[in-house]
Protein backbone atom coordinates (compact mmCIF):
# COMPACT_ATOMS: atom_id res chain seq x y z
CA UNK A 1 0.00 0.00 0.00
CA UNK A 2 1.54 3.34 -1.12
CA UNK A 3 1.08 6.64 0.99
CA UNK A 4 -0.82 9.98 -0.95
CA UNK A 5 1.56 12.17 -2.14
CA UNK A 6 -0.41 14.80 -0.77
CA UNK A 7 1.16 14.02 2.53
CA UNK A 8 4.02 16.83 1.79
CA UNK A 9 6.93 15.16 -0.24
CA UNK A 10 8.67 17.49 -2.58
CA UNK A 11 9.39 17.07 -6.16
CA UNK A 12 12.50 17.39 -8.26
CA UNK A 13 13.69 20.88 -9.54
CA UNK A 14 12.92 22.06 -12.70
CA UNK A 15 10.13 19.89 -13.57
CA UNK A 16 6.47 19.75 -13.67
CA UNK A 17 5.86 17.15 -11.70
CA UNK A 18 4.19 14.70 -14.10
CA UNK A 19 1.71 12.45 -12.70
CA UNK A 20 1.71 8.91 -12.94
CA UNK A 21 -1.45 7.31 -15.36
CA UNK A 22 -5.03 6.00 -13.63
CA UNK A 23 -3.37 2.04 -13.47
CA UNK A 24 -0.09 3.38 -11.48
CA UNK A 25 -0.61 2.50 -7.79
CA UNK A 26 -1.41 5.57 -5.44
CA UNK A 27 1.75 6.85 -5.17
CA UNK A 28 4.24 7.18 -1.96
CA UNK A 29 3.57 10.80 0.20
CA UNK A 30 5.26 12.79 2.78
CA UNK A 31 8.35 13.80 0.72
CA UNK A 32 9.17 16.93 -1.05
CA UNK A 33 9.66 17.14 -4.20
CA UNK A 34 13.12 17.95 -5.99
CA UNK A 35 13.94 21.68 -5.86
CA UNK A 36 12.31 23.24 -3.59
CA UNK A 37 15.35 24.18 -1.10
CA UNK A 38 18.88 23.34 -2.44
CA UNK A 39 20.25 23.97 -5.89
CA UNK A 40 24.31 23.09 -5.32
CA UNK A 41 25.78 19.62 -5.63
CA UNK A 42 26.40 17.67 -2.61
CA UNK A 43 29.14 15.48 -1.46
CA UNK A 44 29.59 13.13 1.17
CA UNK A 45 32.13 11.61 3.49
CA UNK A 46 32.43 8.30 4.74
CA UNK A 47 32.07 7.24 8.48
CA UNK A 48 33.91 4.18 10.62
CA UNK A 49 31.88 1.48 11.41
CA UNK A 50 32.66 -1.39 13.75
CA UNK A 51 35.26 -3.61 12.54
CA UNK A 52 34.17 -6.98 11.17
CA UNK A 53 37.52 -8.52 11.54
CA UNK A 54 37.93 -8.99 14.96
CA UNK A 55 38.30 -12.52 15.59
CA UNK A 56 40.82 -13.19 12.94
CA UNK A 57 44.95 -13.05 14.15
CA UNK A 58 47.38 -10.24 14.18
CA UNK A 59 49.30 -11.92 12.25
CA UNK A 60 47.16 -12.47 8.90
CA UNK A 61 45.38 -8.89 9.44
CA UNK A 62 49.39 -7.25 9.44
CA UNK A 63 50.33 -9.21 6.08
CA UNK A 64 46.78 -8.43 4.62
CA UNK A 65 47.52 -4.30 5.45
CA UNK A 66 50.84 -4.42 4.09
CA UNK A 67 49.36 -6.05 0.86
CA UNK A 68 46.87 -3.26 1.06
CA UNK A 69 49.88 -0.46 1.11
CA UNK A 70 51.62 -2.42 -1.81
CA UNK A 71 48.53 -2.12 -3.80
CA UNK A 72 47.80 1.62 -2.84
CA UNK A 73 50.99 2.68 -3.48
CA UNK A 74 50.96 0.50 -7.27
CA UNK A 75 47.95 2.77 -8.06
CA UNK A 76 49.38 6.38 -6.39
CA UNK A 77 53.00 5.54 -8.90
CA UNK A 78 50.74 4.89 -11.86
CA UNK A 79 48.16 7.59 -11.27
CA UNK A 80 45.54 5.67 -11.23
CA UNK A 81 45.75 4.41 -14.90
CA UNK A 82 46.45 0.70 -15.66
CA UNK A 83 49.84 -0.03 -17.27
CA UNK A 84 50.24 -2.56 -20.43
CA UNK A 85 51.97 -5.40 -18.03
CA UNK A 86 49.92 -4.37 -15.34
CA UNK A 87 49.26 -8.26 -14.78
CA UNK A 88 52.86 -9.23 -14.26
CA UNK A 89 54.49 -10.13 -10.88
CA UNK A 90 52.90 -8.01 -8.10
CA UNK A 91 50.01 -6.44 -10.52
CA UNK A 92 48.34 -10.05 -11.12
CA UNK A 93 47.08 -9.40 -7.10
CA UNK A 94 43.48 -7.40 -8.15
CA UNK A 95 42.47 -7.68 -4.20
CA UNK A 96 42.72 -9.23 -0.71
CA UNK A 97 40.37 -10.17 2.21
CA UNK A 98 40.03 -12.36 4.88
CA UNK A 99 38.11 -15.53 3.24
CA UNK A 100 37.74 -19.58 4.89
CA UNK A 101 40.32 -21.79 3.61
CA UNK A 102 39.53 -24.94 1.33
CA UNK A 103 41.73 -27.57 2.07
CA UNK A 104 45.41 -28.10 0.24
CA UNK A 105 45.52 -27.83 -3.11
CA UNK A 106 47.44 -25.37 -5.90
CA UNK A 107 44.48 -22.66 -5.03
CA UNK A 108 44.82 -23.09 -1.43
CA UNK A 109 46.68 -23.60 1.99
CA UNK A 110 44.36 -22.67 4.50
CA UNK A 111 42.52 -25.18 6.65
CA UNK A 112 38.45 -25.70 5.78
CA UNK A 113 36.64 -23.16 7.28
CA UNK A 114 39.78 -21.68 9.16
CA UNK A 115 40.49 -17.46 8.22
CA UNK A 116 42.78 -17.98 5.60
CA UNK A 117 44.12 -14.79 3.33
CA UNK A 118 42.32 -14.60 -0.27
CA UNK A 119 44.00 -13.13 -2.97
CA UNK A 120 42.28 -12.10 -6.18
CA UNK A 121 44.21 -12.27 -9.11
CA UNK A 122 43.92 -11.20 -12.62
CA UNK A 123 45.07 -14.50 -14.49
CA UNK A 124 45.27 -18.16 -13.05
CA UNK A 125 48.14 -19.17 -10.37
CA UNK A 126 49.05 -20.94 -7.46
CA UNK A 127 49.59 -19.92 -4.23
CA UNK A 128 53.40 -20.60 -4.38
CA UNK A 129 53.48 -18.21 -7.25
CA UNK A 130 51.59 -15.36 -6.09
CA UNK A 131 53.03 -15.34 -2.36
CA UNK A 132 56.79 -15.22 -4.14
CA UNK A 133 55.06 -11.92 -6.30
CA UNK A 134 54.05 -10.13 -3.22
CA UNK A 135 57.41 -10.56 -1.84
CA UNK A 136 59.42 -9.47 -5.09
CA UNK A 137 57.02 -6.40 -5.80
CA UNK A 138 55.59 -5.04 -2.01
CA UNK A 139 57.89 -6.42 0.04
CA UNK A 140 55.97 -8.12 1.96
CA UNK A 141 58.63 -11.11 3.22
CA UNK A 142 55.71 -12.40 6.15
CA UNK A 143 53.62 -13.94 3.37
CA UNK A 144 56.08 -16.40 2.35
CA UNK A 145 56.25 -18.18 5.50
CA UNK A 146 54.27 -22.00 5.26
CA UNK A 147 52.34 -20.86 8.14
CA UNK A 148 50.26 -18.38 6.22
CA UNK A 149 47.27 -19.74 4.61
CA UNK A 150 46.76 -18.40 0.95
CA UNK A 151 43.52 -19.01 -0.99
CA UNK A 152 43.57 -18.02 -4.92
CA UNK A 153 40.70 -16.58 -6.28
CA UNK A 154 40.97 -15.82 -10.12
CA UNK A 155 37.98 -12.98 -10.98
CA UNK A 156 39.90 -11.28 -13.91
CA UNK A 157 39.79 -7.53 -14.09
CA UNK A 158 37.29 -6.35 -11.35
CA UNK A 159 34.82 -4.16 -13.41
CA UNK A 160 32.81 -1.38 -11.86
CA UNK A 161 29.31 -3.05 -12.98
CA UNK A 162 26.41 -0.67 -14.93
CA UNK A 163 15.11 -5.66 -15.09
CA UNK A 164 16.08 -3.22 -18.12
CA UNK A 165 11.65 -3.17 -18.35
CA UNK A 166 10.12 0.54 -17.54
CA UNK A 167 8.29 0.08 -14.27
CA UNK A 168 6.41 3.14 -12.72
CA UNK A 169 6.12 3.55 -9.97
CA UNK A 170 9.56 1.85 -10.68
CA UNK A 171 10.52 -0.45 -7.14
CA UNK A 172 14.10 -1.67 -6.74
CA UNK A 173 16.10 -4.04 -8.94
CA UNK A 174 15.12 -2.67 -12.45
CA UNK A 175 17.46 -0.52 -14.58
CA UNK A 176 18.04 3.33 -14.07
CA UNK A 177 20.76 5.65 -14.66
CA UNK A 178 22.64 9.59 -14.88
CA UNK A 179 21.36 10.23 -18.03
CA UNK A 180 25.10 10.32 -19.87
CA UNK A 181 25.74 6.00 -18.76
CA UNK A 182 24.61 2.82 -19.85
CA UNK A 183 22.50 1.70 -17.00
CA UNK A 184 22.68 0.34 -13.13
CA UNK A 185 20.22 -0.76 -10.82
CA UNK A 186 18.15 1.19 -8.44
CA UNK A 187 19.26 -0.31 -4.38
CA UNK A 188 16.22 0.75 -2.88
CA UNK A 189 14.89 3.88 -1.65
CA UNK A 190 16.34 6.02 1.19
CA UNK A 191 15.17 9.72 3.25
CA UNK A 192 17.71 12.29 4.62
CA UNK A 193 18.40 12.09 8.60
CA UNK A 194 17.94 16.09 8.71
CA UNK A 195 16.13 18.94 7.21
CA UNK A 196 15.34 19.27 4.45
CA UNK A 197 16.78 16.34 3.43
CA UNK A 198 14.14 14.10 5.61
CA UNK A 199 11.75 15.73 3.10
CA UNK A 200 12.97 13.76 -0.05
CA UNK A 201 12.21 10.23 -1.02
CA UNK A 202 15.43 9.27 -2.97
CA UNK A 203 16.53 6.13 -4.57
CA UNK A 204 20.19 4.61 -3.28
CA UNK A 205 22.38 3.04 -6.21
CA UNK A 206 26.28 3.58 -7.01
CA UNK A 207 27.74 7.10 -7.82
CA UNK A 208 28.76 5.57 -11.33
CA UNK A 209 25.35 4.80 -11.75
CA UNK A 210 23.38 7.71 -10.47
CA UNK A 211 26.54 10.36 -10.64
CA UNK A 212 28.57 9.02 -14.06
CA UNK A 213 31.46 8.33 -11.75
CA UNK A 214 32.08 11.75 -10.34
CA UNK A 215 30.76 13.38 -13.41
CA UNK A 216 27.29 14.49 -12.51
CA UNK A 217 26.29 17.97 -10.57
CA UNK A 218 22.99 18.65 -8.63
CA UNK A 219 19.73 18.18 -10.22
CA UNK A 220 20.92 16.05 -13.27
CA UNK A 221 18.68 13.92 -14.70
CA UNK A 222 18.35 10.18 -13.67
CA UNK A 223 15.67 7.64 -15.82
CA UNK A 224 14.18 4.44 -15.53
CA UNK A 225 14.80 2.42 -17.40
CA UNK A 226 18.67 3.62 -18.02
CA UNK A 227 19.76 5.23 -21.41
CA UNK A 228 21.11 1.72 -22.56
CA UNK A 229 17.99 0.15 -22.06
CA UNK A 230 15.64 3.24 -23.26
CA UNK A 231 15.53 5.87 -20.92
CA UNK A 232 15.76 9.12 -22.39
CA UNK A 233 15.20 12.51 -20.61
CA UNK A 234 12.67 13.78 -19.54
CA UNK A 235 10.08 11.02 -20.79
CA UNK A 236 11.18 8.89 -18.50
CA UNK A 237 13.17 10.92 -15.57
CA UNK A 238 12.06 9.75 -12.20
CA UNK A 239 15.07 11.61 -10.03
CA UNK A 240 17.63 14.07 -10.38
CA UNK A 241 21.21 13.93 -8.83
CA UNK A 242 21.23 14.82 -4.94
CA UNK A 243 24.43 13.64 -3.70
CA UNK A 244 27.03 11.42 -4.04
CA UNK A 245 30.44 10.18 -2.31
CA UNK A 246 33.72 11.09 -4.68
CA UNK A 247 35.72 8.11 -5.56
CA UNK A 248 38.79 8.75 -5.26
CA UNK A 249 41.06 7.76 -8.08
CA UNK A 250 44.69 9.14 -7.20
CA UNK A 251 45.77 6.16 -4.97
CA UNK A 252 43.62 7.46 -2.25
CA UNK A 253 41.50 4.82 -0.31
CA UNK A 254 37.66 3.92 -1.35
CA UNK A 255 34.85 2.70 1.14
CA UNK A 256 31.59 3.23 -0.75
CA UNK A 257 30.63 3.77 -4.45
CA UNK A 258 27.22 5.17 -3.34
CA UNK A 259 24.38 8.19 -4.51
CA UNK A 260 21.15 9.55 -4.30
CA UNK A 261 18.38 10.53 -6.68
CA UNK A 262 15.84 12.95 -5.29
CA UNK A 263 12.71 11.20 -6.74
CA UNK A 264 9.30 12.65 -7.61
CA UNK A 265 7.51 10.36 -4.77
CA UNK A 266 4.90 9.13 -7.90
CA UNK A 267 7.06 7.50 -9.66
CA UNK A 268 9.02 5.23 -7.31
CA UNK A 269 7.48 2.76 -4.91
CA UNK A 270 9.47 0.80 -1.94
CA UNK A 271 8.98 -2.83 -2.86
CA UNK A 272 12.03 -4.40 -4.94
CA UNK A 273 10.50 -6.80 -7.80
CA UNK A 274 11.97 -9.58 -9.75
CA UNK A 275 9.77 -11.73 -12.45
CA UNK A 276 7.89 -15.02 -11.72
CA UNK A 277 6.55 -16.91 -15.12
CA UNK A 278 7.20 -13.56 -16.98
CA UNK A 279 5.28 -11.23 -14.60
CA UNK A 280 6.97 -8.79 -12.12
CA UNK A 281 6.43 -10.07 -8.49
CA UNK A 282 7.14 -7.49 -5.16
CA UNK A 283 8.46 -8.01 -1.91
CA UNK A 284 9.72 -5.83 0.48
CA UNK A 285 13.26 -6.07 2.68
CA UNK A 286 13.84 -4.13 5.84
CA UNK A 287 15.37 -1.18 7.21
CA UNK A 288 17.71 -2.79 10.09
CA UNK A 289 21.07 -2.95 8.79
CA UNK A 290 23.38 -5.82 9.82
CA UNK A 291 27.09 -6.71 9.76
CA UNK A 292 28.27 -9.35 7.12
CA UNK A 293 29.33 -12.51 8.35
CA UNK A 294 31.51 -15.28 6.83
CA UNK A 295 29.37 -17.65 5.47
CA UNK A 296 26.28 -15.66 5.73
CA UNK A 297 23.84 -16.50 2.64
CA UNK A 298 22.81 -12.85 0.62
CA UNK A 299 20.39 -12.13 -1.77
CA UNK A 300 20.15 -9.41 -4.61
CA UNK A 301 17.35 -8.21 -7.45
CA UNK A 302 19.40 -6.22 -9.95
CA UNK A 303 19.09 -5.40 -13.76
CA UNK A 304 20.53 -8.17 -15.35
CA UNK A 305 20.69 -11.13 -13.57
CA UNK A 306 17.26 -10.53 -11.61
CA UNK A 307 16.93 -12.73 -8.60
CA UNK A 308 20.34 -14.16 -7.23
CA UNK A 309 21.75 -15.99 -3.85
CA UNK A 310 25.26 -15.71 -2.98
CA UNK A 311 27.26 -16.43 0.15
CA UNK A 312 29.76 -14.04 1.47
CA UNK A 313 33.25 -15.54 1.15
CA UNK A 314 35.51 -12.51 1.78
CA UNK A 315 35.38 -10.01 4.30
CA UNK A 316 37.61 -6.26 4.45
CA UNK A 317 38.67 -7.26 0.87
CA UNK A 318 40.73 -4.28 -0.95
CA UNK A 319 40.40 -4.50 -4.37
CA UNK A 320 41.79 -2.34 -7.57
CA UNK A 321 38.64 -1.40 -9.68
CA UNK A 322 38.69 -0.51 -13.56
CA UNK A 323 36.24 2.40 -14.13
CA UNK A 324 36.87 2.47 -17.66
CA UNK A 325 38.89 4.81 -19.78
CA UNK A 326 42.36 3.33 -17.95
CA UNK A 327 40.62 5.11 -14.49
CA UNK A 328 41.42 2.98 -11.63
CA UNK A 329 40.07 3.37 -7.62
CA UNK A 330 41.56 1.42 -4.72
CA UNK A 331 38.62 0.08 -2.37
CA UNK A 332 38.91 -1.00 0.90
CA UNK A 333 36.69 -3.36 3.74
CA UNK A 334 34.58 -4.66 1.04
CA UNK A 335 32.25 -7.23 0.62
CA UNK A 336 33.23 -10.60 -1.52
CA UNK A 337 30.27 -12.52 -2.82
CA UNK A 338 30.13 -16.10 -4.66
CA UNK A 339 27.01 -16.98 -6.45
CA UNK A 340 25.55 -20.17 -5.07
CA UNK A 341 23.90 -20.93 -8.49
CA UNK A 342 26.02 -19.55 -11.33
CA UNK A 343 26.93 -15.94 -10.82
CA UNK A 344 25.17 -13.80 -8.46
CA UNK A 345 25.46 -10.36 -10.49
CA UNK A 346 26.78 -9.36 -13.81
CA UNK A 347 27.10 -5.87 -15.57
CA UNK A 348 24.58 -3.97 -15.06
CA UNK A 349 23.37 -4.86 -11.57
CA UNK A 350 25.23 -2.24 -9.75
CA UNK A 351 23.13 -0.36 -7.36
CA UNK A 352 21.58 -3.55 -6.20
CA UNK A 353 20.67 -3.86 -2.33
CA UNK A 354 22.10 -6.76 -0.68
CA UNK A 355 20.25 -8.45 1.93
CA UNK A 356 20.32 -11.59 4.38
CA UNK A 357 18.00 -14.51 2.47
CA UNK A 358 16.29 -15.47 5.05
CA UNK A 359 12.89 -14.15 6.54
CA UNK A 360 13.64 -10.36 8.14
CA UNK A 361 15.94 -9.36 4.25
CA UNK A 362 18.14 -7.76 6.76
CA UNK A 363 19.94 -4.80 4.27
CA UNK A 364 23.99 -6.33 4.26
CA UNK A 365 25.55 -4.38 1.27
CA UNK A 366 25.34 -2.56 -1.95
CA UNK A 367 26.71 -4.06 -5.43
CA UNK A 368 28.94 -2.22 -7.16
CA UNK A 369 31.28 -4.39 -8.84
CA UNK A 370 32.67 -8.11 -9.93
CA UNK A 371 35.18 -10.09 -11.97
CA UNK A 372 34.89 -14.01 -12.40
CA UNK A 373 32.28 -15.25 -10.01
CA UNK A 374 33.25 -12.84 -7.36
CA UNK A 375 30.64 -9.68 -6.82
CA UNK A 376 32.27 -6.90 -4.64
CA UNK A 377 29.58 -4.88 -2.29
CA UNK A 378 30.11 -1.94 0.38
CA UNK A 379 28.87 -2.41 3.76
CA UNK A 380 25.67 -0.92 3.78
CA UNK A 381 26.64 0.76 7.19
CA UNK A 382 29.30 2.67 5.29
CA UNK A 383 26.71 3.35 2.96
CA UNK A 384 23.97 5.52 4.72
CA UNK A 385 26.68 6.80 7.35
CA UNK A 386 28.32 8.33 3.86
CA UNK A 387 25.21 9.61 2.45
CA UNK A 388 23.74 10.50 5.66
CA UNK A 389 20.54 8.64 5.09
CA UNK A 390 18.04 6.23 6.06
CA UNK A 391 16.99 3.51 4.38
CA UNK A 392 12.39 3.56 3.64
CA UNK A 393 11.85 0.39 2.82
Amino acid sequence: MMIGNENGFSAPPGSSGRGQSADDEEAVGQFSVPGEDDNTIESASVAEVPDALSGVSMELLEIKRSIEDGMRQRISQAGGVRAADAFSDGGNIQGVSIGLGEGASDSSSGEPGLPALTLYVAEPTSVDRAKAAIVAAMGVRAVASDRVPVNIVVTGVIDAQPHRFRLRPAPGGVSVGHFRITAGTIGCLAVGRSAPRNSRLMILSNNHVLANSNGGVFNDCIVQPGPIDGGRCPQEQVAVLERFVPINFSGGVNFVDCATGWAWPDRVRPELVYLSGGVPAYFRISNALVAPALGMVVGKSGRTTQLTQGRITGLGATINVNYGSGRIALFQDQIAITGMSGAFSAGGDSGSSIWTWNQQRNPVGLLFAGGGNITFANQMRRVVAALDINLYT
